[in-house]
């Protein structure tokens, strides 16, 4: 199939990318421009040629017979009206495709203060009545107009290309040189609010020109500076093509893919507590020139991107997001992808998990990117400084969208608690939980919105904490005069217990016991045949890391156990009325487990936890001749390392007179192991 050769009327950024994406895919065009500087602007290519200079219906058919084009594409401005009917009327009775390439204009003036005009000549009207300096950003080719009347000629700041054609237009309609700006775009919100801040602008005068033309960036200059806009309003028809369609059309024509995808440049970035002000300028500068802006939707209210901003910020949205749009958007340039984070990218975020999809993305092929992280302020480290504190000496936490278990418990032994929330609801259960403990002397220093214009800092009670209704942003500074400072070794007494007539494990058993088990951060924890759940409670109490589940089938044991824990706070550990090896299937995967009691069923307890984890370590508590056989035949039948069999006996003192008598405990045997799946064990 021979390719056949495409004619493109450029002129515009479109045109020019569009002509890229040809010649690297190695297609012949021809590109038409109307000026000298058209085509000083474009790449050199061997299979592209220039044809500079303006040419008129008969001429462009001459032009597109003689030349054998296959395809003409109308990628000239949406003003420039005249060539694009010149172009249709060439074209009619020929057999050649015309597709016009429709630059997207964006949804128009968004609110702020912007007037909008139906023509030039209605729009240099209202500038005499206006004041200041007027930065004219629509070109030289209507600029007599504006110049028409002395008193807004003498006020306007010309920004036009650097070609021959658009200077000699300025200078015979007598615009000084201080006065003319001739550049070549496209012009970030950074440059535009530069200029308008540099030639003290009072009105900027614009077309609609869409996301290509730099349209948003420039009413987010003015934004920024409080210049007023005046827009010239184009009436956007339906006709047209996208870029995307236009490239696809030209796919088929031609039965060659152009080529892409362009790498993106993913910026995983915090940006502080919210607002424009607390952000690094690192940051601040990253999303000022992003193309696109992801993020939850009130991190991204102030802010517009080049090209769109989506209310994405979870992987699932994310990756496919950038997947499509890498493998279809065919006028992606520059692909700067900036994703924000509340706070600080490294405290409580959801960026390291993003980073890591996104990682793992990339190397697997599917994604071509670069990613990078970018750190922020943290609303601890911003409250600290409002309250005049240090937070390297307090405990950092969070329970803003997550669960935070013994909250009470890590309050009473920190002096000083640094506490990330949600809302109010955050602050009055706080509150709740502080009388609750007795805790009515903590002092809760309370940071609402900060960093925003509606700041505050509350110095508060748990009482008034409970009384908290304004709904926003919080975090707290907790102040516990009465710290405990935290215990090094494991031990409860026994009397911290409530018991009743439900058995215990008593406390020197129940100290080498959990010893036995050998626990490590984040350890999943079933206390089996729990009674009054001493055992549970105190593996519970040793980190909030560890998840306990106390399993026992008695309900005056399950009572009593529910009664300890809301004693001692213990938020991690679960209740579960059920007999045991049932009641343990639809619980999490266990990595140890503590036997202390087993109704007679321990070989079937044992089948069922091996089942769940052929890893895990085990404890058992055996009191009776019978239970310390069948430990023996556990160990035989079962594949088991590390295997210990120890037997304690407790006396303890007691007071008879003025005498002090030994009072022995039943004696107590304790078997520990690890399940193996090793074949070959020593016997």
């Amino acid at each position: 199939m021979q390719i056949p050769k495409i004619l493109i009327f450029a002129g515009t950024t479109e045109g020019r990318k569009l002509s890229e994406l040809l010649a690297a895919s190695e297609i012949v065009h021809t590109l038409c421009v109307a000026t000298e500087y058209g085509e000083i602007v474009l790449k050199a290519h061997p299979l592209v040629t220039v044809h500079r200079g303006r040419m008129d219906q008969q001429e462009i058919r001459n032009f597109v017979r003689e030349g054998g084009f296959g395809a003409v594409v109308d990628a000239t401005h949406p003003y420039a009206e005249v060539i694009t009917a010149n172009i249709r009327g060439a074209l009619q009775g020929l057999d050649i495709p015309c597709l016009r390439l429709r630059r997207e204009t964006g949804a128009g003036p968004q609110g702020g203060e912007i007037c909008c005009f139906a023509d030039s000549g209605d729009c240099a009207k209202a500038l005499e009545e206006t004041e200041g300096n007027i930065l004219l950003t629509t070109g030289s080719k209507e600029l007599a107009c504006f110049c028409a009347s002395q008193a807004v000629k003498e006020r306007l700041y010309v920004r036009v290309l650097p070609g021959l054609e658009s200077l000699k237009l300025c200078m015979e309609q007598g615009i000084g040189g201080k006065h003319i700006l001739a550049l070549q775009g496209p012009f970030t919100t950074q440059l535009n609010e530069a200029i308008l801040r540099q030639y003290q602008i009072g009105v900027l005068v614009t077309k609609a020109s869409g996301r290509a033309g730099g349209y948003e960036e420039k009413l987010e200059a003015a934004r920024r500076t409080g210049t007023l806009v005046y827009v010239i309003g184009h009436a956007q028809t339906d006709e047209g093509l996208t870029f995307a369609e236009v490239c696809r059309r030209l796919e088929a024509l031609c039965g060659r893919r152009l080529l892409r995808p362009v790498p993106l440049e993913i910026l995983l970035a915090g940006m502080g507590m919210g607002s424009r002000n607390g952000m690094t300028r690192e940051v601040l500068r990253a999303v000022e020139n992003a193309d696109i802006l992801l993020g939850a939707e009130r991190l991204l209210a102030d802010f517009q991107p080049r090209r769109e901003k989506k209310p994405f910020y979870r992987a699932r949205e994310i990756i496919p997001y950038l997947q499509k749009l890498q493998a279809e958007d065919f006028a992606l340039e520059t692909g700067r992808v900036v994703i924000l984070f509340s706070g600080d990218s490294g405290f409580y975020s959801g960026c390291k998990s993003l980073y890591e999809a996104l990682r793992r993305e990339v190397e697997a092929g599917t994604l071509t990117a670069t990613l990078r992280i970018l750190p922020g302020i943290s609303s601890v480290a911003y409250l600290a400084a409002c309250i005049g504190e240090s937070y390297q000496d307090g405990a950092v936490c969070s329970m803003h969208g997550r669960k935070l278990p013994n909250l009470v418990r890590r309050l009473q032994r920190e002096k000083k608690t640094f506490l990330l929330m949600s809302g109010a609801e955050d602050m009055r259960r706080l509150g709740e939980l502080l009388l609750e403990a007795g805790m009515t002397d903590c002092e809760i220093l309370a940071g609402y919105q900060l960093s925003y214009p509606q700041q505050q800092i509350w110095r508060l009670t748990p009482g008034e904490c409970c009384e908290i209704r304004e709904e926003g942003l919080y975090t707290c500074c907790i102040r516990n005069p009465h710290a405990a400072a935290r215990k090094l070794t494991h031990g409860m007494a026994d009397g911290g217990f409530i018991r009743d007539r439900v058995p215990m494990t008593k406390e020197e058993v129940r100290e080498v016991s959990i010893c036995k088990l050998r626990l490590h951060q984040g350890a999943v924890v079933y206390d089996i045949g729990s009674g009054t759940g001493s055992v549970a409670a105190e593996i519970a109490a040793l980190s909030e890391d560890i998840q306990v589940y106390a399993i026992e089938k008695k309900d005056e044991a399950v009572a009593l156990i529910e009664k300890n824990k809301e004693k001692l706070f213990l938020e991690n550990l679960s209740v579960i009325a059920a007999q045991a090896p049932e009641g343990l299937e639809e619980l999490p995967v266990p990595t140890h487990a503590f036997i202390g009691g087993s109704g007679g069923r321990l070989k079937e307890i044992l089948s069922a936890l091996q089942r769940r984890n052929p890893h895990m370590r085990i404890v058992i508590n055996a009191v009776t001749l019978e239970t310390v056989g069948e430990l023996r035949e556990v160990l035989e039948e079962y594949p088991v390392e590390n295997e210990e069999m120890v037997q304690m006996q407790v006396s303890r003192v007691r007071k008879a007179g003025s005498y002090h008598l030994q009072q022995a405990e039943n004696p107590v045997w304790i078997c520990a192991f690890d399940f193996s799946d090793k074949e070959d064990r020593e016997p």
